[in-house]
């Protein structure tokens, strides 16, 4: 028969190995994303861009940091101020990791938006925020589309002329250049950078494990 120290000694034992395999569980559970997730990361389309750092980038160039990436405009009133100011927040959250992540914003506006607007517009939110301005109308399309964004201009009657109206999702592209979720307006700076934080800490050279 078991005498009350040997239950007590079991007892103990049993609670340990509980709490190691909760432990392990929590460690290796998977993360759950705060954005939309694809049902398999996909390949972010590559485009190739005039850039406000004054050289014509691709988002190959990119590989190997986590890239945000937006489509708004300068003229925008509300939504893409918000949205970049946001991703500024949570990049600033990171402390130090930051430095892992890029912001890209993308015109939809290429008849008014040029660098030197972008540029001017870009420098108001995180130094890691970058502008491109496609070329022509033509460009502008091509890019979208592959990121499955709509835009479309409005007239509104005013001293403006016009407004774009927009899809306003922030993609989230890891190390790899694979999408890895997109956020719908309205996401918080604190779910952004608890998925970049992740996102970043998952990479290691180049591969994730």
């Amino acid at each position: 028969m078991f005498n009350r120290r040997d239950v007590i000694m079991f007892s103990s034992v049993i609670l340990v190995i509980f709490v190691i395999i909760g432990g392990f569980g929590w460690y290796y559970r998977p993360h759950i994303f705060n954005g939309l997730v694809m049902q398999s990361a996909e390949p972010a389309p590559n485009f190739t861009l005039p850039a406000t750092t004054g050289e014509t980038v691709s988002l190959r160039s990119f590989q190997g940091q986590v890239v945000l990436l937006y489509f708004g405009y300068t003229f925008c009133p509300d939504v893409c101020p918000t949205t970049l100011a946001d991703a500024t927040k949570a990049l600033n959250s990171l402390g130090s990791q930051s430095e892992s992540v890029k912001v890209i914003f993308i015109t939809v506006d290429p008849e008014r938006d040029n660098i030197a607007s972008m540029t001017d517009y870009v420098s108001h939110f995180h130094p890691n925020t970058i502008g491109l301005v496609p070329v022509t109308a033509e460009d502008t399309l091509t890019v979208a589309t592959q990121y499955g964004i709509y835009y479309k201009k409005r007239d509104v009657g005013s001293n403006s002329g016009y407004l774009m109206d927009h899809t306003a999702t922030l993609i989230l592209i890891d190390q790899l250049g694979d999408i890895r979720a997109i956020y719908p307006f309205g996401t918080t700076p604190e779910d952004i950078a608890e998925d970049l934080a992740y996102v970043i800490s998952r990479n290691q050279g180049g591969l994730y494990y």
